[in-house]
């Protein structure tokens, strides 16, 4: 069943990009440092899944660069499993002629937190950005996405991918999540230096989004960071 966290890869006869993406009840929603991706799917008869998946830039960052040439893309395609994987191919008719493909490879989530029973009246679930800050005069940051879902978390990047929970009332939150690398950075993104990361926070949110500080196990070292949450998507 298509289901869970997966890493994507993507192609077209621009190049390649990969992502994250976070699959339950029908949608699609994750993204990368600068795109968020927002979908749904279905299964058919054939035993076909059926792709509708848009693109949203939420990093102005000139460095990262569309896919499509264009910030906003809409795409349609189809898919099988193979295996554990999903190949998918297809395209948008907004640049007609241009072939789309992608893989999907499921990320395991054995080292996911356990998810606490979720209260009325929390943080609202969505797919957000995330842009996060080193703190205590330590260089560097990243940006990503990340999907609150019923005190569960799941995002990454092209690089890393982040599983948690949380809980959160009146206004403030709470919670725990690992770090992990599905994709070797070899310097690109060296945030944590290659380890595998635990990580706990607490901040405050909004309707709009949330803010957080967070502290990082990395091997012997310990690093604070702030991180700025900004809704995209409701989920």
């Amino acid at each position: 069943m298509l289901q869970g966290l997966y890493k994507v890869e993507m192609h077209t006869v621009h190049g390649s990009r990969r992502g994250v993406l976070y699959v339950y009840d029908g949608k699609m929603m994750g993204g990368n440092s600068a795109f968020a991706f927002i979908g749904t799917y279905q299964d058919s008869a054939s035993g076909e899944v059926l792709v509708d998946i848009s693109t949203v830039r939420h990093n102005d960052d000139p460095n990262f660069q569309p896919l499509f040439k264009t910030d906003k893309i809409t795409l349609s395609l189809k898919g099988r499993q193979q295996g554990e994987q999903y190949f998918f191919e297809g395209g948008t008719t907004q640049l007609p002629g241009i072939a789309f493909n992608s893989v999907m490879t499921p990320i395991s989530e054995e080292a996911a937190p356990p998810v606490p029973s979720a209260g009325k009246g929390g943080i609202g679930n969505g797919l957000y950005s995330i842009h996060i800050r080193m703190l205590d005069g330590i260089d560097g940051g990243n940006t990503g996405v990340m999907v609150l879902h019923d005190g569960r978390i799941r995002g990454g990047d092209a690089f890393f991918d982040y599983l948690g929970s949380y809980t959160s009332a009146n206004g403030r939150w709470k919670g725990e999540l690992v770090n992990h690398e599905h994709t070797p950075s070899q310097g690109e993104r060296p945030v944590f230096g290659g380890y595998e990361v635990g990580i706990g926070f607490s901040g405050t949110y909004t309707d709009e989004g949330a803010v957080a500080e967070a502290t990082a196990l990395a091997g012997k070292r310990s690093i604070r960071f702030s991180a700025v949450l900004k809704k995209l998507a409701e989920a």
